[in-house]
């Protein structure tokens, strides 16, 4: 019996002390997880690096140039400025072409702005430009162009005609030039100068000054891209009324040599300073000493009425006489001229 309880009691100690210890040491095991789990640092999740935001490409103020060589102004996002694992790609789309990438370029050290020189093929060149880095190739700037013109403009003139008869103190030249150019004409024979521009479409208005008889005119065209182009333009500007002018074979007659024949010619002009053709003419013949001799007529293709008749002997007085021609046309008025005749003894 005493043994047994011994025994018993031992077993309570070895439980209560070695069970306790196994106890200790399981919850110790689980409590030093549980420090070591809270208080180590964790290991991040990897990310991916995305692209960079899309960089900015300066658009010119006048697309059209003469210069085969331009400089692209590229601004770049701030996070990228002075990156060594970034570049700038720079792509061109000529007409009726597919982009192609023509330039890779590192990003400047400092500031967000980057210079690009860069060569124009002849025609249209639009340009775009994104970012190349670790985490890919940005989304592309907006498109910019360029269009490299070396040609001279065209001026085409629909009125006046060259060597047109105009009637005024002016004259409206009208034409068709590449759109957006800017105009001079200069008339050299009063030296007289208008400017003006050319329309979208191309067509312009240049009220330019003349004087009496014949103008020298030259028109000064530069297009967009800075070409220049002339055009030379003669138009004569008339008297601006209906006129005529006689003339006659003699102006003084000696009374000794009649009878005689005498030619007297009308020679009638437009307003505009041209032939006029179909108008009446009267030209008389005032002679001292004898009736007045007079002729009915109509003007020719050259503006001209000729007259002859004879200047009798019997009658005739010495002295002033004149011939006279008058003018009626249709629309137009009328007028006259006179000149003198003189018979001398």
């Amino acid at each position: 019996m005493g043994l047994a309880v011994v025994a018993l009691g031992a077993g309570v100690l070895y439980i209560a002390v070695g069970g306790l210890r196994t106890v200790a040491g399981g919850l110790g095991s689980s409590l030093s997880g549980f420090v070591q789990n809270v208080t180590a640092t964790p290991t991040p999740t990897p990310t991916q690096e995305v692209a960079s935001d899309a960089p900015l490409l300066e658009a010119p103020a006048e697309p059209y140039t003469n210069n085969s060589k331009v400089d692209l102004v590229v601004t770049v996002p701030a996070a990228v400025i002075g990156s060594t694992d970034s570049r700038i790609r720079v792509y061109l789309q000529l007409q009726d072409q597919q982009p192609t990438l023509v330039s890779e370029v590192p990003i400047g050290e400092t500031g967000a702005k980057n210079i690009i020189p860069m060569a124009l093929e002849k025609g249209i060149n639009d340009f775009y430009v994104s970012i190349i880095g670790p985490g890919g190739e940005s989304e592309d700037s907006p498109v910019i162009r360029y269009v490299l013109d070396t040609s001279k403009p065209k001026i085409t003139i629909t009125s006046p005609k060259a060597n047109a008869k105009v009637n005024g103190k002016s004259v409206d030249i009208t034409g068709k030039v590449q759109a957006r150019s800017t105009l001079i004409a200069h008339n050299t024979d009063n030296d007289s100068s208008i400017t003006a521009t050319a329309e979208s479409d191309g067509t312009f208005t240049l009220a330019m000054a003349l004087k009496t008889g014949l103008n020298h005119i030259t028109i000064t065209a530069t297009d967009p891209a800075g070409n220049i182009g002339e055009k030379d333009l003669v138009v004569k500007r008339g008297t601006g009324k209906l006129t005529a002018f006689i003339s006659a074979s003699d102006y003084r007659i000696s009374r000794k040599s009649l009878p005689t024949g005498i030619r007297l010619v009308c020679v009638v002009t437009d307003p505009n300073g041209s032939p006029l053709k179909g108008a009446s003419v009267t030209i008389t013949l005032s002679i001292p000493g004898i009736s007045t001799i007079t002729s009915d007529g109509t003007s020719g293709t050259t503006g001209r009425y000729t007259f002859e008749t004879t200047i009798p002997k019997k009658g005739v007085d010495a002295g002033s006489g004149n011939a006279t021609c008058l003018v009626n046309a249709d629309g137009l008025g009328s007028t006259q001229d006179f000149t003198g005749i003189v018979i001398t003894k």
